[in-house]
């Protein structure tokens, strides 16, 4: 089911209201969120950190800078929480250097002169100032989220995303319209995506087949509204308007005999008018 829909103009990348979303999404329907799924988009420190702190599981991809640069990465930097300090593959110690609260980082940097020595210095670094690799302030959290990886859960996750989450985008370009939106300017345009996620709501709910809904949205969504008194109900036939009434129910649009006392001497009358003006025809079935 689509719980939450946001249309953003080109600037603003899917990740950035991602929060704001799932944090709705949670107080609107009150949901009880486990789990979040996603690709590397969404593997932010921001946003692992954030979604771990609120007991939610992050299973989604975080990207691994390291393969991208040929120098040594932080992984094979061991650091001890005890003294606060990363010790090189060699064993010298990397110490507190330097804080930056804006992207919300530590830096610990090798003294120069053991880090020029040594052998392994044009696979650190390629500067004079000694190696200052930088730890995150929430990096236990992001150290379990990397130990996501591999496990049944989080491979069961990933599955699940393919199947059930994909497919939805899909189906909304192919069958929707999606691909490109009919309507301008942006409100108009999250009006028309709520709309096209509504009757892709309204497709998955009618596959119950009487099983009964299981979710609270889809209990919202399948509830009918509440009879409320209305003005219309005190005008008589002659107005232009009728008499509002409640449909019985088991109203239904398909065909039917007419079993009224009403009908029955309707359809006995014509049947004497078709038997007195027509000779050889046979009289209606009764059926309308």
């Amino acid at each position: 089911m689509i719980l939450n829909v946001l249309v953003t103009p080109a600037d603003v990348t899917e990740n950035q209201p991602m929060l704001d979303l799932l944090w709705r999404t949670r107080f609107r329907w009150g949901a009880r969120v486990r789990r979040v799924t996603g690709d590397a988009k969404y593997g932010t420190k921001e946003i692992v950190a954030s979604v771990e702190k609120a007991a939610i599981r992050a299973y989604v991809s975080m990207s691994h800078f390291e393969k991208k640069s040929p120098y040594y990465g932080a992984s094979r930097f061991v650091y001890e929480p005890e003294r606060d300090l990363y010790r090189c593959p060699r064993g010298e110690q990397l110490r507190l250097y330097t804080h930056s609260y804006t992207e919300r980082l530590s830096g610990y940097r090798a003294d120069p002169e053991s880090c020029n020595a040594c052998p392994l210095k044009p696979e650190r670094t390629p500067g004079d100032s000694g190696r200052v690799p930088m730890r995150s302030f929430e990096e236990e959290l992001l150290e379990r989220v990397r130990a996501y990886r591999g496990t049944f859960s989080y491979e069961q996750a990933l599955r699940k995303r393919r199947v059930w989450v994909e497919p939805m985008f899909g189906e909304a370009k192919e069958w929707h319209g999606m691909r490109r939106f009919r309507l301008r300017r942006l409100w108009r345009v999250n009006a028309e995506a709520m709309v096209i996620a509504a009757g892709q709501n309204i497709k998955r709910l009618l596959t119950f087949s009487g099983r009964g809904p299981r979710r609270l949205a889809q209990v919202e969504a399948l509830r009918p509204p509440a009879p409320t008194p209305s003005a219309n109900g005190r005008l008589l036939r002659g107005g232009h308007r009728l008499r509002s009434a409640p449909l019985p129910a088991g109203f239904s649009t398909r065909w039917g005999v007419i079993r009224s006392s009403y009908s029955a001497s309707c359809i006995g009358m014509v049947q004497q008018a078709w038997a007195r003006g027509c000779t050889g025809g046979s009289p209606p079935s009764g059926r309308t």
